[in-house]
């Protein structure tokens, strides 16, 4: 069922209604990427707060404007009382865009996302919600009541200790209100972790978020996870704060 979903809502993000904007306004929804890529000689550092005291950090440079890198490091009880436990290693992520969008095409990238997100568990080598690993994606923009834009996304973890080896797909949807602020949402399937010992319970992550843009460098994101509660041992959402700065060299 969630595969056929997949392909029907792939198909709607490519479908060729006329753009008005480049998809190079976002780089993630929430935790999927976009095939959007920052700008030639730009570079964008960001800091993700996350649930149990954790916070992560994230920068990313755009070498041309069709190819960007990053690194990532954060981990838990930053925030709060007792002993800190950093994640067992410096994260990396590039993406290349492949396609560009045109009027009746849309953009597309591939990539690698090393980053997991939430807390690390030793015992099944991943994070409460992995890593997307190798990932292709698809975005398109509309004209519908201001911008409006589709992604769809295939991906492949490589945090499979638990067993579940599946290939993973994502779609997502994000509408501008006017030139500050934005709405966006993201529904992850999850087909990599509904068995073995998977600490998802089958209903696949549905994540939202709104956005605030001041002057096109500072985003502040706040962001409401996993709110089909989509986990066998912590069974609740949670609401996060991002910030992101963006600059030129």
């Amino acid at each position: 069922m969630k595969k056929s979903i997949l392909i029907v809502l792939l198909l709607m993000a490519t479908t060729t209604i006329r753009a008005q904007n480049p998809i190079a306004q976002s780089l993630m929804l929430v935790d999927c990427p976009t095939a959007g890529t920052l700008a030639r000689g730009s570079f964008m550092t960001s800091l993700h707060s996350y649930n149990n005291g954790g916070l992560l950090g994230i920068v990313q440079v755009g070498l041309s404007d069709r190819i960007m890198f990053g690194i990532s490091y954060g981990g838990t009880n930053i925030i709060g009382t007792g002993p800190v436990t950093w994640n067992p290693r410096i994260a990396v992520n590039g993406r290349y865009r492949i396609i560009d969008e045109t009027e009746g095409m849309p953009a597309f990238s591939i990539g690698y996302e090393g980053q997991g997100r939430g807390v690390y568990t030793d015992s099944l080598n991943r994070y409460l919600e992995k890593s997307k690993g190798v990932y292709i994606v698809g975005s398109k923009s509309f004209k519908f009541l201001g911008f409006l834009a589709l992604h769809g996304g295939l991906n492949y973890s490589f945090e499979y200790e638990d067993g579940d080896k599946d290939l993973d797909g994502y779609v997502g949807v994000e509408k501008g209100l006017n030139e500050e602020l934005s709405l966006y949402a993201e529904y992850d399937l999850a087909m990599n972790d509904n068995s073995g010992r998977s600490i998802g319970d089958g209903k696949g992550y549905l994540n939202a978020g709104f956005r605030w843009s001041f002057q096109g460098k500072l985003l502040i994101d706040f962001v409401w996870k996993n709110i089909l509660k989509n986990n066998k041992t912590r069974p609740y959402s949670s609401r996060e704060i991002r910030l992101n700065y963006v600059e030129y060299f």
